[in-house]
Formats: C-alpha cells, sequence, structure tokens
C-alpha cells in the first residue's frame, strides 16, 4: 500500500432538508452569488424557486444551460461574470458536470490568464473562489473531490483537472433532490459510480485489502439499488444509498494508497471530446470490452474474486470462466438498466477518428493496471462497434 494524507475539507450535508443551511453557509463569504446550473430540470423540480425564496436578500447573478460535458467556453463565461460582478461566493445545483465547469469557474475568477491555462496546467491555480453546490444526481462525486473535467470543442481535448484548492467548501446531499431524474439518467449516474469503483479496483497495488472490500461494497449497492430505483424512483432509502455511494467512490476513500492511471477513463474523455457522447454511457460502453481485452493469465485471478464477491457468482473448475462470467454480468447490468451497450447506438458511425484518439489515449496508458498500446485502444473500441462477446 502507497502512502497517502487523507485530508477532505469539504463539509457534507446529508440528507432531507439539509437545504436549509444554504443561507448561513453562503453567508460565511459573502452576499453576492454565482448560481450556476444546466438545464431545465432543476426549475422543474421546484429546487430553484427554493433557493430563491432561501436567498431573497443576496444578489443573484445567474450562469445557466451548463453542458453536460462541461465546456472551457462555459467556464470562461462563468469567470468573466464573477469578475464584472465581484461574486463572492458560487453556488453550484446539479450533478457532476455543472460542479466541475463551477470548480473551474472559481479558480479562472482568480486567474488573469486563460481559463483553459488552468485545464492544461491545474499547478498554476492559486485561489480560488469558495465553492457551495446542491447535488441533484447520484454518478461523478465532484461534490467531494478536487477533480474537475473539462472539453475543448477546438482543440478535441477533454482533460482531468486536480487541485486540492478545487474542493468544494460544502455539499448540500438531499436524496430527494435525485426522485425526479429520468430512469436513463439514474441508470447512467449508477454506471459512472461503478465505472470509477471498477477502475480502482483493478490496480496493480498488492495488499490494499481495506481497500478492495470497499470497492466491492458500493458496487454491490449499486447492483441492489439501482433496480429498485428503476422501478421505484421515490424511494428515498434506495436514491440515499445510491447517493452516497456516488461520493465514496470518488472522495478518495477507496483509492488512497493505490495508484496507477485509469485505462477507460483516458479513452473515453477523448471518445467523448470527439463525439460528445455521455461519459458514463462511454464507460458503461467501455468498461466490459476494456475487461474481456485485459483478461489474461495475470489478471484473471483478480477477475475471479471480481466475479465471486461482486456478482456471487459461485467458483467454476476453470477460473477463466468465472472471471468471464463476472464479466458477463457487468454487460448484462447494464444492459437490463437500459444503457446504450454500442458505440453506433450513441451516433460513432465507424471507426474514422480510432487512430487519433488511440494516438492521444497511448502515452497515458503505458503504466495503467495492464499496459496498453495504440493497437490495443484500436481493438477495444472497435470492439465497442458491435455487440458484447465474451
Amino acid at each position: 500500500m502507497k502512502n497517502f494524507v487523507y485530508n477532505i475539507p469539504t463539509k457534507l450535508y446529508f440528507g432531507k432538508d439539509q437545504i436549509k443551511n444554504l443561507p448561513d453557509l453562503l453567508n460565511l463569504f459573502g452576499k453576492r452569488v454565482l448560481l450556476t446550473y444546466g438545464g431545465g430540470s432543476v426549475k422543474r423540480s421546484g429546487l430553484y424557486n427554493t433557493i430563491i425564496e432561501l436567498l431573497a436578500d443576496y444578489e443573484i447573478v445567474e450562469l445557466a444551460n451548463i453542458e453536460v460535458n462541461p465546456r472551457v467556453d462555459s467556464v470562461r463565461q462563468g469567470a468573466t461574470l464573477c469578475k464584472e460582478h465581484q461574486i463572492d461566493v458560487i453556488l453550484a445545483v446539479g450533478g457532476g458536470s455543472v460542479i466541475d465547469a463551477s470548480k473551474m469557474i472559481a479558480a479562472a475568477s482568480k486567474y488573469d490568464g486563460d481559463a483553459w491555462d488552468l485545464v492544461k496546467h491545474p499547478k498554476r491555480i492559486e485561489e480560488v473562489l469558495p465553492l457551495i453546490d446542491i447535488l441533484t444526481l447520484s454518478a461523478t462525486g465532484s461534490e467531494m473531490n478536487a477533480s474537475a473535467v473539462i472539453s475543448n470543442t477546438i482543440t478535441k481535448e477533454k482533460l482531468n483537472v486536480y487541485n486540492k484548492k478545487l474542493y468544494p467548501h460544502a455539499s448540500i446531499c438531499d436524496p430527494t433532490y435525485t426522485f425526479s431524474v429520468p430512469k436513463n439518467q439514474t441508470a447512467a449516474g449508477t454506471a459512472d459510480i461503478m465505472a470509477h469503483t471498477i477502475e480502482t479496483y483493478f490496480s496493480i497495488e498488492d495488499d490494499v485489502y481495506i481497500q478492495d472490500k470497499l470497492c466491492e461494497s458500493i458496487l454491490k449497492t449499486c447492483i441492489h439499488y439501482l433496480p429498485m430505483v428503476l422501478q421505484e424512483p421515490e424511494n428515498y432509502d434506495a436514491r440515499a444509498n445510491l447517493m452516497w455511494a456516488s461520493t465514496l467512490a470518488q472522495n478518495g476513500i477507496i483509492s488512497f494508497g493505490k495508484g496507477g492511471p485509469w485505462s477507460s477513463h483516458h479513452i473515453e474523455h477523448i471518445l467523448s471530446a470527439y463525439y460528445d457522447i455521455p461519459h458514463a454511457v462511454g464507460m458503461a460502453i467501455l468498461i466490459p470490452r476494456w475487461m474481456n481485452y485485459v483478461l489474461n493469465q495475470n489478471t484473471v485471478k483478480q477477475f475471479a474474486v471480481y466475479a465471486e464477491n461482486v456478482w456471487g457468482i459461485t467458483q467454476q473448475s476453470d477460473i477463466f470462466k468465472t472471471a468471464r462470467l463476472g464479466i458477463r454480468e457487468t454487460y448484462e447490468f447494464f444492459s437490463n438498466s437500459g444503457l446504450p451497450l454500442t458505440l453506433p447506438e450513441v451516433g460513432v458511425k465507424s471507426n474514422e477518428h480510432f487512430s487519433e484518439i488511440a494516438e492521444l489515449a497511448s502515452p497515458y496508458l503505458t503504466k495503467s493496471y495492464i499496459s496498453l498500446s495504440k493497437d490495443d485502444i484500436i481493438r477495444i473500441l472497435e470492439s465497442c462497434m458491435n455487440p458484447f462477446y465474451n
């Protein structure tokens, strides 16, 4: 197990009616607030009106329509608003996309250069505006980590930014705010939770028993509660378990002491930079294919343990059969949740850009769980064009 320092400064307010704490939280920093959100769901759910009523004596500037794959253009726009209106604090209302964009707005508003400079060079982030968020989608874990993923449509880059200054000051996580999330987004969000956990679970680090058991618990939570939520969208306990799983999957608790680049995430980030597909859907498509591709004599034991401990598969006489059954269960779970599971279903009709994508992804993956070359990545992407087979 690697050395690590555990220090997460985000204060989490979890459960029903925690929004009552919002005025006091904002009041720590000032009365000028930049309110960021995505589409119309925040207004349709009534959450927007609740926020406006609670903040009646605050000066609110709004930035709406933040993209599913948040773009640097939105970050630039938000930073400009912060500077023009001398914003004291940012309030992000939404899922990971809104929170990610808001983190970078918080940094760019205190930077004299272009926002993309900070995405490319996160060490240049020296000062940020305080950020408070209200989570409305269980997926990315951005509510309690120091990362953000931002896209640039001009350069076709989608980059992960990490800087300890990007932790939100506080996050309000009320599971009732996810009741109105449509089935497809709920399923995609859960696939994202599972993807984060799987990428952490399959690690080159030895003797990380406690982290691995936490990973297995998070995955089993998703497997248990997603079907329940799809049938009963307002099941509070089911929604609460998925929301907490989302946070735990990405707040460092399962990854401290482990290391190495994430394979499927690096591929998907570039893939969705080219095609602008929803990140979580891209991950659901890639993960089973990546698993199938990297299954070999060196990895089969861990995949068999995954099959037994996560999916409850009885050990087979052939360890490879056990492992393949676990991979098949992963694919079937995503499929039964209603997610598209081939690239043509999300608009990728040919392999035209696969070589470029693989060229960009391969430098990051030489030290991943299983080292992947450009040719390996092309083969994984090509396998995503057709129904899964293993």
